[in-house]
């Protein structure tokens, strides 16, 4: 009984098909951060430096083999293809390989958290970057109010949603790239010698002769941080819509660069001193246009990351990884939600760093120190999904070697960017690992001290107080969330809830048990009849995608089951039951607190302290698990982890 997701088929057909919509909304969504790093990659690389060919030359052939090795061979041909039915991202890959290695879950946890991490620096870096432009026109303008006035329109308009506003990106981005392109050959025209730079020999003169070139790997780096966006927006869009508008993308890409480096080698000889790679380009004519494309561009590149940082949390809740938080989902379009708590800890985190970094210069020391972790996690449950699907082991040596070796020179390259503010977003994923650790600790310490006990010896005796009129009633349906894998187990605890704490007679029990499966949107459910017509066993499996709104599932399920004749919901009080009034509903949640009575070691007791501490300031369970507030009773029960140890007491006689 119940819903069977879409055929396998459907999902490979999803991930092949090729359309014009699809490309359009590809562009619109996955390559806002990458599209607008020609914004500052050149002027991060060549900072304060004296402007040669050596520099330009070798700047540009590595960013061009960063992209081709990191980006498009890595992301667009490799990963793409390790799909969780149609799903992408950190997250999706490690529920693929997550049975194969216990210890696979922290990988998972470094990535997700430098990449939400990494994050708080793209709407600052790009916003800042854009409009920083308008410096040609207005040298003495202060921009600091003009990027924190849009970051906080953005941030505002999130509770909403962004349906009319998404339904843009894909042409306006078209637009961007367009633009790109253009401003690219018009500086290349004349200047043929600029293509040498594909040349990888000018990649290893920079990183190897060149005084302090590997160094400036920490500024290459910056043209490929959205890398992993392709791969996250993979159930959006698409493979093979990702992989034929990143022909496109990647072509206004380097040829933009490309006309930077054409235009700076006109500069032989000379510093930057304030001079713009991007914005000289354009024509003086066509500057405030391009100023307010480019800042366009750059809202969209942060709205493609707030709606990434939504999905990564909401998948690490569902995992397990994250404590519960209230998510919203302002319109009817797949994979759209608000997720409150993180929209504003985003904002006040964005415009923290644009009032203590305050140039988009100074942000690129902190940019893309951490996402460079996420990189190198991807490519350790890669390995591992290789693995898992029997690939040639010659290959996979040969894939390892080639991604740590390359990933480990820009991560090492970055370590001079530490304290030049690299730290703030090191310190930011490391609370966030901090986090995830701590709640995934706790959550299977809590689980290995469930007691549970057998549930046939149990069915007798609620069939009995069901039927025990000296008890009042305390329900006509009685609902329980199990955490029991099987069917033939219950907790103690919720048997101590019904017959012990206070005895509760109901019509009809219900014992629902949710499994997070690692197909994303899976939905389907069994029905148990432990007692025909008395006591029921609901499993729901949910995909790690799938919001969890228990009451509405649950009353589809009871709706059907009704249909079906397999339960009677009309309420039992004769006058109620003669005009067909259904029956009361009534959840019980049992929160479990740390007992005074344990005795723990040292590290039990420090997971289970921050894990209440951060548990007393999340979301409450019950709206957790989409339950309506007014049908539900919280129980307290004590959590008793080590039985309470014998006192040194002794008693006195009068």
């Amino acid at each position: 009984m119940g819903h069977e997701g879409n055929p396998v088929k459907s999902h490979h057909d999803h991930l092949r098909r090729i359309s014009s919509g699809g490309l359009l909304v590809a562009l619109g969504i996955i390559y806002g951060d990458i599209g607008t790093s020609p914004l500052y990659v050149l002027k991060s690389i060549i900072g304060t430096k004296e402007i040669s060919d050596d520099l330009i030359l070798g700047a540009l052939s590595c960013v061009f083999w960063t992209l081709t090795l990191l980006t498009t061979f890595k992301y667009v041909i490799i990963t793409l293809r390790a799909d969780n039915k149609g799903e992408g991202g950190i997250f999706s890959l490690y529920t693929l390989v997550r049975r194969t290695k216990g210890w696979l879950i922290f990988p998972a946890i470094i990535g997700g958290s430098t990449l939400l991490a990494d994050g708080l620096i793209t709407p600052p870096i790009s916003v800042s970057s854009a409009v920083e432009g308008l410096r040609l026109i207005y040298p003495s303008i202060q921009t600091i109010p003009i990027v924190i006035t849009i970051l906080s329109i953005l941030f505002f308009i999130q509770q909403y949603g962004t349906k009319i506003v998404g339904q843009t990106f894909g042409p306006l981005m078209l637009l961007w790239f367009g633009m790109l392109a253009i401003l690219g050959v018009t500086n290349i025209w004349g200047h043929w010698y600029i293509f040498k730079a594909f040349n990888p020999y000018y990649a290893y003169k920079l990183l190897v002769i060149y005084p302090g070139g590997f160094w400036l790997l920490g500024g290459v780096f910056l043209c490929t941080t959205g890398a992993e966006a392709l791969y996250s927006d993979l159930g959006h869009c698409g493979r093979g819509n990702i992989r034929v508008s990143w022909t496109y993308v990647k072509l206004a890409l380097i040829l933009n660069y490309f006309g930077q480096g054409a235009h700076l080698l006109t500069m032989r000889g000379q510093k930057l001193n304030g001079v713009d790679p991007f914005y000289s380009l354009m024509p003086q004519w066509f500057l405030i246009t391009g100023i307010i494309i480019a800042t366009i561009a750059a809202i969209i590149a942060s709205q493609a990351l707030i709606t990434g940082s939504y999905t990564l949390v909401a998948e690490a809740i569902r995992l397990n990884l994250w404590p519960k938080l209230k998510i919203n989902y302002p319109t009817n379009q797949k994979g759209q939600m608000y997720i409150p708590a993180i929209n504003w800890l985003l904002y006040f985190g964005c415009v923290a760093v644009v009032l203590y970094f305050k140039e988009s210069s100074a942000m690129e020391g902190a940019y893309g120190v951490s996402i460079i972790l996420t990189m190198l996690m991807t490519t350790l449950l890669l390995v591992h999904y290789f693995v898992l699907k029997r690939v040639n082991p010659a290959l996979i040596w040969v894939y390892m070697f080639f991604y740590f070796s390359l990933e480990g020179m820009f991560l090492f390259s970055n370590f001079s960017k530490f304290y030049h503010g690299g730290w703030v977003t090191i310190v930011i994923a490391s609370c966030l690992i901090f986090i995830m650790w701590v709640w995934n600790e706790a959550t299977h310490l809590k689980r290995a001290f469930t007691d549970f006990v057998k549930f046939d010896k149990y069915l007798p005796r609620l069939k009995d107080l069901s039927e025990d009129e000296t008890v009042p009633k305390y329900a006509t349906h009685l609902i329980y969330l199990s955490t029991s894998e099987s069917e033939h187990f219950i907790e103690k605890k919720i048997t101590y809830s019904i017959f012990r704490k206070f005895p509760k007679r109901a019509d009809t029990y219900w014992f629902l048990h949710v499994t997070t499966t690692d197909e994303p949107y899976e939905m389907s459910y069994k029905v148990n009849p432990l007692i025909p017509g008395k006591v029921f066993r609901v499993d729901f499996r949910l995909g790690f995608r799938v919001e969890q709104r228990i009451t509405g599932l649950f009353k589809q399920v009871v709706d059907e089951m009704v249909s079906r004749g397999e339960v009677d919901t009309i309420s039992r009080f004769p006058s109620l039951r003669q005009h067909e009034i259904k029956g009361d509903v009534k959840y019980i949640l049992i929160d479990r607190y740390l007992s005074q009575e344990n005795y723990l070691p040292a590290y039990q007791k420090f997971i289970f302290d921050i894990y209440y501490l951060i548990k007393n300031i999340s979301f409450r369970e019950e709206r957790a698990f989409g339950i309506d507030s007014g049908f539900v009773e919280i129980e307290h029960v004590p959590l008793v982890l080590n039985k309470k140890r014998n006192f040194n007491i002794k008693r006195v006689e009068e």
